[in-house]
C-alpha cells in the first residue's frame, strides 16, 4: 500500500507519529518522577507534553485516515487499518481525559489522571507492537 498524503515523495502519517508517542509516553516517565521525587515542574511538564502530544496526535490522524480511505475495501489492509485507528483514538481519549483532569492543578495530578496515562500509554504499546507484527515479511 502506497500513501496518498506525501511530502517530497516521503508518506506523512509516518513521519508525524513519532513526535505524539514520544511526547505521550515521556509525558507519563515525568509523571512517575515526578511521583518519586515530588518534584512538581516534572508533573507540569507531563501536563504541557499531553496536550502537544494529543494535538500533534489529531494533526497524525488526519493523515492516517487519507492513507486509510485510499485501502481498497475488502481487504486485510484495511482491516488492521480500521483497528489501529480506533485503536489510537482510545489512546488518544485516555490522554486527553488525564489532561482534563489535569487543568486546574497540573503541579498535582490526582490518581485517576495518572492512570489514565498509564493505560494510554500501554494501550498504544500495545497496538504500535500489533501494527509492526503485522507488517513483518516472514
Amino acid at each position: 500500500m502506497e500513501s496518498k498524503a506525501k511530502l517530497f515523495g516521503h508518506p506523512i502519517h509516518p513521519m508525524l507519529i513519532v513526535f505524539p508517542l514520544g511526547l505521550l509516553v515521556t509525558s507519563l516517565i515525568f509523571d512517575l518522577i515526578a511521583l518519586l521525587t515530588n518534584e512538581a515542574s516534572l508533573a507540569v511538564a507531563s501536563f504541557y507534553m499531553i496536550g502537544a502530544g494529543v494535538i500533534g496526535g489529531l494533526l497524525a490522524a488526519v493523515f492516517g485516515l487519507i492513507d486509510w480511505l485510499a485501502i481498497p475495501p475488502g481487504t486485510r489492509a484495511k482491516s488492521i487499518g480500521l483497528w489501529h485507528g480506533l485503536g489510537n483514538v482510545l489512546v488518544t481519549g485516555f490522554f486527553i481525559l488525564s489532561w482534563f483532569l489535569r487543568r486546574d492543578a497540573p503541579e498535582a495530578p490526582e490518581a485517576a489522571a495518572l492512570i489514565l496515562s498509564l493505560l494510554g500509554a500501554a494501550y498504544v504499546r500495545s497496538i504500535e507492537s500489533e501494527a509492526y507484527d503485522t507488517t513483518k515479511t516472514t
